[in-house]
């Protein structure tokens, strides 16, 4: 597997370059050699973020994101992502990519037996009234949620704002 490492706005050391590429080439034995990985650093505060993603020629791909405030810290904790990401949809991928080129199956572990079904432990009902996504964003800081689901008063359909990564808001409105 080959690996690529970018750093945004910050000078990437040979030790980070090494460390790096030394936890990636465990995934070697479940990739061909013409795999491509992509490690991108970055720091955002006191916040050391590593963003590994490795692209398989079929458009699917593995992505895995560390913040901590170590940077070393961080790539482990992005490697372990990736690595529960792919002993879980070992059986998915399996079959979607049968025959596949680019990923070795056999390498990676099963997950299935070890993972719980997942379960609806709670539903919540609630009236929605017609309001202004800025409104819906104040209602949503009031109840001290990541998101909130609200009547658009404007379009009179269904949405939903939901508090972003990087402190912004976001806004889902579906069609059909």
């Amino acid at each position: 597997m080959k690996v690529i490492v970018t750093g945004r706005n910050l000078v990437i050391t040979e030790a980070i370059r090494d460390q790096v590429e030394k936890k990636l080439s465990k995934f070697d034995k479940y990739f061909k050699s013409d795999v491509e990985a992509h490690a991108t650093f970055s720091t955002q505060k006191n916040n050391h973020i590593v963003e590994l993603t490795i692209p398989l020629k079929s458009g699917s791909f593995f992505r895995a994101e560390g913040t901590t405030e170590d940077m070393y810290q961080s790539i482990d904790e992005a490697i372990d992502k990736i690595s529960k990401q792919m002993k879980k949809h070992k059986t998915k991928i399996e079959k979607k990519f049968h025959g596949h080129e680019s990923i070795k199956f056999e390498a990676i572990p099963d997950l299935e037996d070890k993972l719980d079904e997942a379960s609806i432990v709670k539903t919540k009902r609630f009236a929605i009234k017609p309001m202004h996504p800025e409104e819906a964003v104040l209602q949503m800081d009031l109840l001290g949620h990541d998101f909130f689901v609200f009547l658009n008063g404007e379009t009179e359909e269904v949405n939903v704002v939901y508090k972003r990564k990087d402190g912004d808001f976001g806004l889902i409105e579906p069609y059909l």
